[in-house]
């Protein structure tokens, strides 16, 4: 195999070959750095290059190899980092210029259970100011443009992440979600993720020097961008390696037990008021007709308290970034995101004090009524937002900007507010009028059955095809 043909191996592809020694750790780097040469600069989505050392570390897999270890199940496939985790010997900069020098002084669980597992780090991709923004712009390394079109926002937090997997640059590519930063980015470029629920992938940044609000904990997870379903499958055993450092990890495994009969998944296209565009609705009905062929019973049913859960969930964690978070981003943040933090708190009035307390314990109440409703519905299949993408910086022009980007995207922040797992996959290539745009779809599961969310987005993505390879063909003409 050439360089040209490498690259564009997915993971699990690329471990059928390095496993049958058809494909060599070092050639499989090289073939993906090669890739960044010529896809990055137009898309700065990597913004901190770790070639030598990628190209080091691939040499000692081979080695290791030919002395007679055996390779994990990742072995030589190129991964990226979002720069808010620590990755040791590498600043944690989180899009911050007052950040820059923060040094890791140790991996984190999530690079430890990558590298471990035989992957390789290629660099390190880009993130908004703080990583909460659902666009990716900072003052220290720049914007990152999305590979269909420089119309399209990559998406964020994980945008970088997004925009990186897409265009071919890493078989993987790392990044967390508090509101929507692993689903953001899948939506913007077309890529597929799982959202995993709370306490599935062990989380802890060496370089921190306090712990995070509890919200912070409980609505944030760590995760993975990819090209296609099955490289979830994959790869999620390994990212859900138990750690000692995150003490609420919950040590299953990846599959769950077989449930009996067909599955139901529970199917709304509800958006609470919000214009449902029509390319998007097409987009839901492809995935049902997906997951009607596939075997799946898709009833039309309406899932309980997404508004109010997504609602109250959002004005809570605002609470508590306006008491932990809004110091440091008026010293440290740019004028750009503390006038984003100000339409922010607009769009999402802060519970503070005693109303505080009482929304974070009502979040038991929203994660319970779902739960009942999962033992009828293993599944929820819903819209992620009701519009295609939106344009960069549309969250910088006022609350307009701010309720597109973000006030509409209820089903994405509910979910982290319950902290359940989900799926998000393209089921529709639309035609706009700046060109063709991937539309995804969102896939609720059951707590602990993040493999039921992938299995759906497998049989949708069968239908619709892995948007990576239409995806090239325009970037090459």
């Amino acid at each position: 195999m050439t360089h040209k043909d490498i690259w564009r191996l997915s993971a699990t592809e690329t471990v059928a070959h390095t496993h049958a020694g058809d494909l060599s750790a070092e050639a499989s780097i090289a073939a993906s750095i090669s890739r960044m040469d010529a896809a990055n600069p137009a898309l700065n989505a990597v913004v901190v290059d770790l070639r030598t050392e990628a190209l080091e570390r691939a040499r000692d897999l081979d080695k290791a190899r030919t002395a007679g270890a055996t390779p994990g199940p990742l072995h030589g496939v190129p991964v990226t980092i979002k720069i808010n985790v620590d990755q040791a010997g590498q600043a944690s900069s989180n899009g911050v210029l007052a950040l820059k020098d923060l040094i890791a002084p140790a991996d984190a669980p999530i690079v430890e259970n990558l590298q471990k597992a035989g992957a390789v780090v290629i660099g390190r991709t880009n993130t908004p100011e703080f990583s909460f923004r659902a666009d990716t712009d900072n003052p220290l390394f720049g914007r990152t443009y999305n590979p269909w079109s420089k119309h399209i926002s990559p998406g964020g937090s994980s945008g970088g992440a997004g925009a990186a997997v897409m265009a071919g640059i890493g078989g993987l590519a790392h990044g967390n979600d508090i509101g929507g930063s692993l689903r953001f980015p899948a939506a913007a470029n077309g890529a597929v993720t799982v959202k995993p629920g709370l306490g599935r992938v062990p989380a802890y940044n060496p370089s921190q020097t306090a712990e995070r609000g509890m919200l912070a904990q409980s609505m944030s997870v760590q995760g993975l961008l990819t090209r296609s379903a099955a490289d979830l499958h994959l790869s999620m055993p390994t990212m859900i390696a138990p750690d000692p450092r995150d003490p609420f990890h919950v040590p299953l495994p990846w599959r769950g037990a077989p449930l009996e009969g067909p599955l139901k998944v529970a199917f709304t296209k509800n958006t609470f008021g919000y214009d449902l565009h029509p390319e998007v609705e097409a987009a839901l009905d492809d995935a049902r007709y997906a997951l009607v062929d596939a075997g799946y019973i898709v009833e039309e049913v309406e899932p309980p308290n997404v508004f109010d859960a997504g609602r109250t969930g959002y004005r809570a964690l605002m609470g508590e970034v306006y008491t932990l978070m809004k110091k440091d981003i008026d010293a440290a943040g740019s004028q750009t995101v503390r006038d984003i933090f100000s339409v922010y708190f607009q769009e999402f009035p802060p519970f503070q004090d005693t109303e505080l307390l009482q929304m974070m314990a009502k979040r038991t109440y929203y994660a319970r009524q779902w739960s009942l409703f999962l033992e009828q519905y293993p599944l929820v299949l819903t819209p992620f937002l009701p519009q295609p993408f939106f344009k960069p910086d549309r969250d910088t022009e006022g609350a307009e900007g701010v309720h597109e980007v973000l006030g509409c995207a209820v089903y994405s922040y509910a979910i982290n507010y319950m902290g359940l797992p989900a799926g998000c996959v393209p089921a529709r290539l639309a035609d706009l009028p700046h060109g063709p745009q991937p539309i995804n779809v969102q896939i609720v599961a059951r707590r602990w059955r993040e493999d039921l969310a992938v299995d759906a987005c497998a049989a949708i993505e069968a239908r619709a095809g892995r948007m990576c390879d239409l995806l090239w063909d325009r970037m090459t003409q």
